[in-house]
């Protein structure tokens, strides 16, 4: 922090003891040393993932995949032991239906990843080794990390086509917060966390890394989502909980201080369990093409207002948004097209209802290129990413946002806009693409 130069209030606790930082000590003597001792094993060792499957009834070959980490740094009590206790519960409650006689009408994969914490290693190990079977068959991934961080209120990141799923199902489960008595889910929410651009509705965030949803939506294109209670992110904006990955993290924490009542946990476990319930046994698939088209029409202004700010080098090298704000138009009339159809589909004829939801199921996986990002193959979804600059956070065409970070600093200014409009032309085609898998088939 530059050591003095910080303001005393910005950086200090309020312990009555004095604080000093670096580099050196108040007395500006750096002469202390520090002997340290690191001891650490490096080995190659066996990592399991433990998968279960419940066979759908009607289309066995279409998968909702629910997957969560076992593995901790430490403890885990929060992360990711909040999250495998949900795991287990719904596996608990949808073997119970099954015993009376239930089955989905599609497959539901529940899976227990080992390995997490090392770099997202077995959640991508399965998906790579699956990956032609998941690129045609799988049409949601639901991730059960940690289930707390927090116990102010819900947080949701998915992707656009599921964003109405998650409003009405979190209209239909009673908020856990204390002074909501008898008021869903959705209210209080919605009190606590309205979306900035629409404050009607709750804020939903983009996905972006950091867990095990990453080789199924940013590099196959399956749609997917993750729910978990969150702090005030108002009163604190520093990333995750204070004793995120420490030794502190501990049961006692969680029955403590967090969630005394599990009341916050149970929410959640209803709240997986009715997307993945809803996902597998739904006639058609509860994705909504529109939130989409909305969505890409905020992301391309988003992109385009960035890039006005150099509007002399836009007119100098002749860069034009115009065929990505087209594409973007094209998408939302394709997604309005498809919903009307969608309404007067004939329910009694299998293979009518079947030829919609694989368009619903195809949607996410249109907008992946198979090169990938510039210099990220393994990301190759053109509308999300992991932030290049934060691997926790979602980043919206991120082709284009990394091609003009910090572009007045590049050396050859004539090439970098030439990839600013290749990242543009990139995201067009793919976007328009996408429009093009929505038109009615024949």
């Amino acid at each position: 922090m530059g050591g003095p130069a910080a303001p005393d209030s910005s950086w200090k606790g309020s312990l009555n003891v004095s604080y000093n930082i670096g580099p050196g000590f108040a007395d500006n003597s750096s002469t202390r040393k520090v002997r340290m001792h690191v001891h650490t094993n490096n080995k190659i060792t066996r990592i399991y993932n433990v998968i279960g499957i419940l066979r759908g009834a009607l289309e066995p070959d279409r998968y909702i995949i629910l997957g969560g980490h076992r593995d901790s740094w430490v403890f885990g009590g929060i992360d990711p032991t909040t999250g495998a206790a949900v795991l287990q519960e719904i596996v608990r409650s949808f073997g119970k239906m099954k015993m009376e006689g239930w089955r989905p009408k599609r497959t539901i994969i529940f899976a227990s990843w080992d390995a997490e914490e090392f770099g997202l290693l077995g959640s991508t190990e399965w998906a790579e080794e699956n990956a032609r079977v998941l690129q045609e068959r799988a049409v949601a991934y639901i991730n059960t990390d940690s289930s707390i961080e927090g116990n102010y209120t819900l947080r949701v990141d998915c992707t656009p086509l599921l964003y109405k799923l998650v409003y009405n199902l979190t209209k239909e489960i009673l908020s856990p917060d204390e002074s909501y008595e008898n008021k869903s889910l959705y209210e209080s929410w919605l009190e606590k966390d309205p979306a900035t651009e629409n404050n009607s509705y709750p804020r939903i965030n983009k996905l972006g890394s950091g867990s095990d949803f990453e080789a199924y939506f940013q590099r196959l294109g399956i749609a997917s989502g993750r729910v978990r209670y969150t702090k005030n992110r108002k009163a604190d904006k520093f990333s995750n909980y204070p004793v995120y990955h420490t030794v502190y993290e501990t049961f006692e924490l969680v029955e403590k201080f967090y969630d005394p009542t599990f009341k916050k946990q149970l929410t959640i476990a209803q709240l997986r369990g009715k997307l993945v319930y809803e996902l597998a046994d739904s006639q058609v698939i509860p994705f909504d093409c529109r939130d989409y088209g909305e969505a890409l029409k905020g992301y391309s202004n988003r992109i385009y207002k960035l890039a006005k700010k150099h509007e002399e080098q836009l007119k100098r090298y002749k860069v034009s948004f115009d065929p990505l704000f087209s594409a973007v138009v094209n998408f939302s009339k394709a997604a309005a097209e498809f919903h009307r159809r969608l309404e007067q589909v004939d329910k009694k004829n299998p293979v009518a209802v079947r030829i919609m939801n694989d368009q619903l199921m195809f949607t996410e996986r249109a907008f992946i290129d198979p090169l990938g990002l510039p210099g990220r193959k393994f990301y190759r979804h053109i509308i999300f990413a992991p932030s290049s600059h934060n691997k926790y956070a979602g980043e919206s065409f991120p082709g284009i946002y990394d091609a003009m970070f910090d572009i007045e600093s590049k050396a050859d200014q004539h090439e970098a806009w030439e990839e600013v409009k290749r990242q543009i032309s990139i995201a067009a085609f793919t976007v328009q693409a996408a429009a093009g898998t929505l038109q009615e088939v024949a």
